[in-house]
């Protein structure tokens, strides 16, 4: 992780969060389509897009939401009841509230240095969709 230690993570605002935490899912989501095999950057590309969009990640935020502890359930809260000024194009608004408190909570656990419950938390949606 590069930043710097002295800045309250817990001060940054919600949608401060989920603009470091959308890229952490967005790597995380990129890295497992590639453990899948090679295939041409087009098929990665769409693969990797139906799986951050705002519909997919309310999917696996409803996922997690019963494994968070108290401190993350608090966090998630927090992105998912965020006030935004921008509209979600071709997603219901509660799918990008939903969509926002996950990125939101990535984007925390990444701050704090949590990488193990990163992959923890990322391991058990991958897990569950592909049961799907």
């Amino acid at each position: 992780m590069i930043i710097d230690n002295e800045i309250d993570i817990n001060s940054l605002s919600p949608l401060s969060l989920a603009f470091i935490g959308d890229t952490v899912f967005d790597l995380l989501v990129r890295c497992e389509l590639l453990e899948e095999g090679n295939r041409p950057v087009n098929i990665l590309h769409k693969s990797a897009s139906e799986r951050v969009c705002a519909a997919a990640q309310k999917d696996a935020a409803l996922i997690l939401l019963p494994l968070l502890n108290a401190e993350e359930s608090v966090i998630f809260k927090r992105g998912r009841n965020t006030h935004t000024n921008s509209s979600p194009k071709n997603q219901s608004s509660a799918d990008y509230h939903y969509a926002t408190g996950l990125e939101c909570l990535f984007g925390w656990l990444y701050l704090k240095g949590r990488d193990e419950r990163i992959r923890e938390l990322y391991g058990y949606i991958s897990e569950k969709c592909s049961d799907e």
